[in-house]
């Protein structure tokens, strides 16, 4: 016969999350024409219901055990300067900038006693990646042979593959070696800055937003060429490991109609760094002058050009760097508008 099959083993002590928060407000006036606003953040929660992982298999039991046991504690800094000011009576400028820093950290959780310290997620952020050490492709078969085993349930590996670092020096690549990488992949900092100005009929506004330290990884089963009767992108069809051109640091390993999954493991080579700064709108106005709006009995006119998501700076270069890993998805649309406004 059968046995029977647990899936969720009842805990009559699992109780509420609790979160006890700071904040500490300041706004001051500044010349008159000046506004900042600054608050100060920091929460501690406790009782977050989590799985206990330390618990063995060996016990026999049919569903993990969950309760309160998680801590965490979180902290940051958010801001705004509003600058508003009239210069003559033709001309305006108002201004604003924003800036938020908020970060977290894993005070306790389920996790059991990791045989290296690097393994541990208590005292790393909530959303720090995590991933092997890319030391460079395989150059060619005698390097695969003088090099530790790399996953041996991934499948086969040769030359032109990504060659991990053995960091417990254990003589094979496995979980054990992954450590944390990068930037959480929720960026730590959010900010922004704009104007706004009038000169008599003429008025022009615009505003960047910007992130940083934040990290994604490329998804290369998203991009891998030839998969699915996939195209490729033009920088692995320009640089891409081959025996015609055996770089150890070209950007994509050794092509193939299957998925290697040696080379789509969490690690350096696919890091990037996912800080950018968006010229998120732009807009020119014109107002036709009263004299020449009577005489056609209209009220009010505008004419406008704006633009949203017009200019992206960052480091990353192959796709917009807000679409993170998935660079055969859909981007942010850039819109260009011309627009006359009548008001009668």
């Amino acid at each position: 016969y059968n046995g029977y099959n647990i899936n969720n083993y009842a805990n009559p002590d699992v109780t509420w999350e609790v979160a006890e928060k700071t904040n500490i407000g300041l706004e001051l006036g500044l010349f008159g024409d000046a506004n900042l606003q600054v608050d100060f953040f920091k929460e501690n929660r406790t009782n977050i219901y989590m799985v206990r992982e330390y618990i063995p298999t060996t016990i026999g039991l049919t569903a993990a055990i969950a309760s309160n046991i998680g801590r965490a504690e979180s902290h940051g800094v958010d801001g705004s300067l509003d600058y508003k000011v009239s210069i003559n009576k033709d001309l305006w400028i108002t201004s604003r900038v924003n800036f938020t820093y908020a970060t977290n950290r894993i005070i306790e959780n389920g996790e059991p006693d990791y045989p290296y310290a690097y393994m541990s997620n208590i005292g790393q952020p909530m959303n720090q990646p995590r991933g092997l050490v890319a030391e460079r492709l395989f150059i060619d078969e005698l390097d695969v042979l003088n090099s530790p085993v790399q996953y041996n349930q991934m499948g086969s590996y040769m030359a032109g593959d990504i060659k991990y670092v053995d960091i417990n020096e254990d003589g094979k690549i496995d979980d054990s070696d992954m450590i944390p990488i990068g930037y959480p992949t929720v960026p730590e900092i959010v900010y922004g800055f704009g104007a706004s100005s009038g000169y008599k009929c003429i008025d022009f506004s615009f505003f960047f937003q910007g992130s940083a330290r934040s990290s994604f990884f490329i998804d290369p089963s998203s991009i891998s060429p030839f998969v699915n009767e996939r195209n490729a992108l033009q920088i692995i069809a320009d640089n891409h490991w081959s025996d015609e051109n055996p770089d150890p640091n070209a950007f994509w390993p050794r092509m193939s109609v299957n998925i290697v999954a040696n080379n789509e493991k969490a690690s350096t080579w696919w890091l990037r760094d996912g800080s950018f700064l968006r010229l998120k709108s732009v807009e020119l106005g014109y107002t036709l002058p009263e004299k020449l709006l009577k005489k056609m009995k209209i009220e009010g006119a505008r004419l406008y050009a704006s633009g949203t998501n017009l200019l992206v700076f960052s480091k990353f270069k192959l796709w917009d760097p807000e679409m993170g890993g998935r660079g055969l998805g859909y981007p942010p649309q850039r819109i260009i508008n011309l627009g006359l406004n009548f008001n009668f």
